[in-house]
């Protein structure tokens, strides 16, 4: 391998001559070859446009060229375009400022800044970097790549959802079936019923998620170092939030308070908070489905799912509930990565949180695996889930739970007694209740329809 000597303030280093990162970059790679986990490339698309945005909002308050100005924006247009995606290899398990990320971005748009007009001389802290800290730029890049996300991925994916739900409402308006709490029978509901207990479940997890994620618009840059805003000019942070906003469309602005901003992660566990809720929900959505599509002989066998592929490697025929499984999985990764995002924001000292990689990491994995979750299962299961109308029917006639509309008329004793001799004696409800002359056969016709309980 041919390699190039970069320097920084500690002296040369060896860098690969086919890259286009420095020596800060390199030297990360040397001292931090932990796990396999790398900065999540969210977080270095939100880099580059916030980079791309100081250089446009340097440039309006006077500290940097023009030509500067457009060598920068031309060399991020590049990366944001997809040019360079083997620049950035950095782990997850860095620094807790994420300085080294910040440096490996600044070190890279100033190489291809430079190679385009190598006359400038761009360097990565003093141009790059202008007006700028790795304490302000780090969770300012984190809020945008976490905001973007969730509005333009997971956001369109819970949509899709609720929009397959619906259609699963309409289609079952008709079908009556027996309810069931503690696992046991309960009394009838409509599909339909069941089927929107679920929508509203992901109704509310989409206004969660649209109020907490309010909470990441209000952005760090301008606090630098401290959140003094040492060596941040007046206008930067504003003209800069402008520019973020175009770029992304999104209501970006600086925060009121950069001493929050810099040192407080409550936005994140605020917001992953609703992750986690939408999490919890899909767990219920899909344990209810799997339920329902257990069997196909032996289980409750009251819908019928997809069947995608085999289902066991010893067992011919069989098939799983697979897609149930693999949303199921998720939820539980959301909910270790909620109590890893909650401990890392309680942490750090004073003026700065230093866990932030690792806060970043695990809110996007989490949105990431939420909304390929909820498409996955879509498509493959939900999307083509049906009723078995004549097995909701079996169990609706065979229930004893019917009788609670008898207790008006009979009482609740009364009631108990002709639930427990049916179930006693394996006869129906209505044999019971004549049995104990509670009522004719014409008054237990006219009390007993399902169709009214519901």
């Amino acid at each position: 391998m041919e390699y190039r000597v970069e320097h920084d303030s500690m002296g040369e280093v060896k860098v690969p001559a086919d890259h286009c990162w420095g020596a800060q970059t390199q030297r990360s790679l040397e001292n931090f070859n932990i796990g396999a986990e790398r900065m999540p490339d969210q977080v270095i698309r939100a880099f580059v446009i916030l980079k791309r945005a100081a250089a446009e909002a340097n440039h309006q308050v006077g500290k940097l060229d023009e030509a500067r100005k457009n060598a920068i924006v031309e060399a991020c247009d590049g990366i944001l375009q997809g040019k360079y995606p083997e620049e950035f290899p950095l782990k997850v398990w860095q620094t807790g400022s994420g300085t080294q990320s910040k440096m490996n971005v600044n070190e890279v748009i100033a190489h291809i800044a430079n190679a385009g007009q190598p006359d400038l001389r761009i360097h990565p802290n003093d141009h790059v970097n202008m007006s700028q800290s790795s304490n302000d730029t780090f969770p300012t890049a984190m809020n945008i790549a976490a905001r973007m996300e969730i509005t333009e991925k997971l956001l369109p994916a819970l949509d899709n959802m609720l929009a397959v739900l619906r259609r699963l409402e309409k289609e079952n308006e008709d079908v009556i079936k027996i309810g069931r709490t503690h696992l046991q029978d309960a009394v009838p509901l409509r599909f339909s019923q069941e089927i929107s207990g679920w929508r509203g479940m992901l109704e509310e997890s989409k206004k969660m998620l649209e109020q907490s994620s309010q909470s990441l618009l209000s952005l760090a840059i301008g606090g630098t170092a401290v959140g003094t805003g040492l060596n941040c000019p007046e206008g930067f942070a504003r003209a800069c939030g402008e520019e973020i906003s175009r770029l992304t469309g999104e209501a970006f602005a600086p925060a009121e308070n950069k001493f929050h901003a810099l040192t407080s992660k409550d936005g994140f566990v605020f917001t992953h908070g609703a992750l986690k809720a939408l999490a919890a929900n899909l767990m219920k959505i899909a344990n209810d489905v799997r339920w329902l599509a257990s069997g196909p002989r032996c289980g409750l066998g009251e819908i019928h799912i997809p069947e995608n592929e085999p289902g066991s490697s010893i067992m011919p025929g069989k098939v799983n509930p697979t897609q149930c499984e693999a949303v199921t999985m998720i939820a539980v990764q959301v909910m270790g990565n909620d109590a890893a995002i909650g401990f890392a924001a309680s942490q750090g000292n004073f003026e700065l949180n230093v866990f932030m990689p690792v806060i970043a990491y695990n809110m996007l994995q989490s949105i990431r695996l939420l909304t390929d979750g909820m498409k996955s299962f879509c498509k493959n299961c939900l999307s083509g889930l049906t009723a078995d109308r004549e097995k909701m029917a079996y169990f609706l006639n065979q229930s004893l739970m019917t009788v609670t509309c008898l207790t008006p008329e009979i009482g609740y004793e009364n009631a108990a007694r002709a639930a427990q001799k049916a179930l006693r004696e394996n006869i129906t409800l209505k044999e019971a209740v004549l049995a104990l002359q509670l009522l004719t056969e014409e008054e237990y016709e006219a009390k007993v329809r399902p169709e009214k309980m519901v």
